[in-house]
């Protein structure tokens, strides 16, 4: 991975650690071992990042960890010797993170299989994207290194890949469709959240689409173009429509169910055999059963 600086001062381990997927804790660990370097120096931790510095993150750092294949009902959609899709239900982690070694998707995938990649290291084999603990839906795991790659690249450049989410918003949205194209960062009064604002973020940019209204509701349609953190999310609820029941962007109670969100339909070229791949994943239980309730009260 390489990062050109766009906004200097800040320490390296912090500026990583805001500007990748990778903890502090982590990046620390990788200073140490040589796994990262600027202008092809290696630099200490507290060095003070300079703009148009290049950063780069060597592939393959592996940390020691103590996590443990766990026996999972895991919802297998597809798979082959490259690639599994999974349906991931709401409340799952996707990986092991601080303070969370058990129970994720990566323990049930280390106890069903040991055919993983393991290019993001041994807290995330298979792992090429991922999605919030409450949002269902589909999954791309890769089952080898070079499989993960072309994945990786599929992200990266967007394109070869299409993913669409279904999720119910509070609020009545007056329009039929519409572009989001607002860039996404860390909210600066709240780390564990992202926000719309303009400095230090990345370009976002989300398709939405109503598929249908009722009293106080939308159901959406929502296309990523691009990749960030909570990116939905951030959008509905920086134009006014926070996504139901959406424990962090949404100012009322929610549920343990979490958002109302879900990866329901997945297009792509197969990276090996260059297939065209089309996999769709039903609502939820809850989630249906909410829209249900949402129909009968039409009727009334």
């Amino acid at each position: 991975m390489k990062i050109i600086v766009e906004e200097a001062g800040e320490r390296l381990d912090k500026y990583l650690a805001n500007n990748t997927e990778y903890s502090r804790a982590i990046i620390s660990k990788m200073l140490e071992a040589d796994y990262i370097t600027v202008n092809e120096k290696i630099e200490k931790p507290s060095y003070k990042v300079r703009e148009n510095d290049n950063i780069e993150i060597k592939d393959g750092f592996i940390e020691e960890t103590d996590i443990k294949p766990t026996e999972m009902n895991l919802d297998i959609v597809f798979e082959d010797n490259d690639i599994m899709i999974i349906n991931k239900p709401s409340g799952l982690v996707v990986h092991p993170g601080s303070g969370n070694q058990e129970n994720t998707l990566v323990n049930g995938l280390m106890h069903y299989t040991n055919n993983l990649s393991d290019i993001n290291g041994e807290e995330r084999p298979g792992i090429v994207h991922r999605i919030d603990k409450d949002t269902s839906g589909l999954l791309i795991v890769a089952k080898n290194n070079k499989t993960h790659s072309i994945l990786s690249e599929y992200f990266k450049n967007h394109d070869n890949i299409k993913r669409e989410y279904i999720a119910l918003v509070v609020g009545e949205f007056p329009h039929e469709s519409a572009t989001i194209d607002a860039p996404i960062g860390r909210d600066p009064k709240d780390r564990k959240k992202m926000a719309v604002i303009a400095d230090n973020s990345k370009d976002a940019v989300t398709h939405i689409r109503v598929l249908k209204k009722y009293k106080g509701y939308t159901l959406l349609s929502c296309i990523l173009e691009t990749g960030r953190t909570h990116q939905i999310r951030v959008h509905l609820n920086y134009i006014g429509y926070p996504v139901y029941n959406d424990p962090v962007y949404n100012t009322k109670k929610a549920t343990e169910f979490g958002q109302f969100l879900h990866s329901a339909k997945m297009d792509f070229i197969h990276p090996i055999t260059k297939e065209k791949m089309h996999f769709e994943a039903p609502l939820p239980q809850e989630f249906q059963e909410f829209i249900d309730s949402l129909e009968q009260d039409q009727l009334k």
